[in-house]
């Protein structure tokens, strides 16, 4: 089985280095040289979505908490409709006439420079965490396969996704999804049948788990809904990676079908991980943490090859998300930090060369962090709270009105943050409750920014 993941990998740094001789440029590195038709687009979103948080962290939810974990993937989903037929195309726009390369150009020349300079710090610092959940979940599913410890699983899959992406960046990792997402949907609907099989249906479930909110859609609470929804939601159309991918989209008709096609898969797939981890939670109900979940009921479950393209299935998973987030991170640090701040007359060369050796540091930074977190949700939480509260108001206001202005998205963006920071640590004990309902730190925060926005319009200091 290990050596099934291992060809795998192998292959997928191939890939990666065969395409990055293609990449001569910035450009090709950020945008693919704006050639995304709306297949390529598709493929590229999908396999950056279906990660961690949707495979591993998706069924551990349901192992714990049943039917009501759809809302994970499924806020995701529709997050991502909003991004084809809303932001999408009216941003690829603007992007394209400007030769914008990241969603901070934009933002620069929306607002300001500083704007995009705090924005592009907290994305830096919330996206490391997010690479280190992928990498959590390819450590866990390495364990299962093979018992190899968390440190050396976590190091395995640094050095695999930083390979293929720093050799071509986004037309590397273009490519390379396409054969992921190949392997991901056939692993994960040949495991349906088997997992549901041996836990004997839906009957065999219902019989093994004593528990009605195991099967209601609404199980783990409103509160904790409700923030999935607001946090997720604005975090599929305004997250830096995804509208980094629709830059490179060829034009708009590319943008709506492929994002759109993007967000009906996520709906559909979000049956399968919680399929899944309540057949496990039925026949495994022993396992030592909820994250184990997925890996343990593709083993466990079913036959040999079976669960070796379902493993493949979860390992290309958290590698196309990773090579993502990544993507991310280059562009972060190198396009919209060192060349924004430090060093403007950056030749384009130097900077391709600069994103490649950043794309490696960013890699060991994410093991160090991934070391030291508990779980792939915990640290997707901390990524998805700190983009939604920070950009989406200034985003959406920025697109749709013209007296959108500075002070109100640096103000919208600090005090959201703020907020959302300071509940999580212990203000109003992490939650805050209106008529009835407990919104949490991240549900606040986000409120707050769009209600400070929505003032700065009226006060318009700028």
């Amino acid at each position: 089985m290990l050596a099934f993941i291992f060809v795998y990998a192998v292959i997928l740094v191939a890939i990666g280095a065969l395409i990055g001789r293609k990449a001569k440029s910035a450009s090709d590195f950020f945008v693919a040289g704006r050639k995304f038709g709306a297949g390529l687009l598709f493929t590229s979103l999908i396999a950056a979505n279906l990660g961690a948080g949707s495979t591993v962290g998706v069924t551990a939810l349901a192992y714990t908490h049943g039917v009501s974990a759809w809302w994970w993937i499924g806020s995701a989903g529709i997050g991502s409709l909003i991004l084809a037929y809303v932001v999408g195309p009216k941003i690829w726009r603007i992007a394209r006439k400007n030769n914008y390369y990241t969603l901070s150009d934009y933002l620069d020349a929306r607002y300001s420079k500083a704007f995009s300079g705090i924005i592009s710090l907290m994305m830096a610092a919330g996206t490391l965490a997010l690479f280190a959940g992928q990498l959590l979940g390819i450590a866990w599913i390495l364990d299962v396969a093979a018992g190899i410890p968390k440190a050396q699983g976590v190091i395995i899959g640094a050095v695999v996704t930083t390979l293929y992406f720093a050799a071509g960046g986004l037309l590397s990792s273009a490519v390379v999804n396409i054969v992921e997402v190949a392997v991901i949907l056939a692993g994960f609907i040949v495991a349906v049948p088997y997992v549901l099989n041996y836990a004997g249906g839906i009957g065999g479930i219902k019989s093994a788990v004593n528990n009605p909110s195991y099967f209601d859609a609404f199980g783990m609470g409103a509160s904790t809904i409700i923030g999935y929804i607001v946090m997720l939601v604005p975090s599929f159309f305004i997250s830096p990676g995804l509208i980094g991918k629709v830059f490179a989209a060829k034009d708009e008709r590319s943008v709506k079908v492929g994002t759109a096609l993007n967000g009906l898969v996520q709906l559909i797939f979000a049956v399968i991980p919680v399929i899944i981890g309540m057949s496990a939670g039925a026949c495994l109900p022993g396992l030592s943490r909820a994250d184990l979940a997925l890996p343990s009921a593709m083993k466990e479950m079913m036959p040999f090859f079976a669960a070796s393209l379902a493993l493949a299935g979860i390992f290309a998973a958290e590698v196309s998300t990773a090579d993502t987030v990544l993507y991310m991170l280059a562009g972060s640090l190198t396009n919209d930090i060192y060349k924004r701040f430090i060093n403007p007359n950056v030749g384009d060369k130097n900077l391709l060369r600069l994103s490649r050796i950043v794309t490696v540091i960013c890699g060991v930074l994410g093991v160090i962090l991934a070391l030291r977190l508990e779980s792939i949700i915990s640290a997707l939480t901390i990524f998805y709270s700190l983009m939604s509260v920070s950009l989406s108001a200034p985003l959406v206001f920025g697109l749709f009105t013209r007296r959108a202005n500075n002070f109100g998205a640096v103000m919208s963006a600090l005090l959201g943050a703020g907020l959302t920071v300071y509940m999580t640590f212990g203000g109003f004990g992490g939650f805050f409750e209106v008529l009835g309902v407990r919104l949490n730190a991240s549900t606040c925060g986000i409120i707050l920014s769009f209600a400070v926005m929505a003032v700065s319009l009226l006060v318009n200091r700028d």
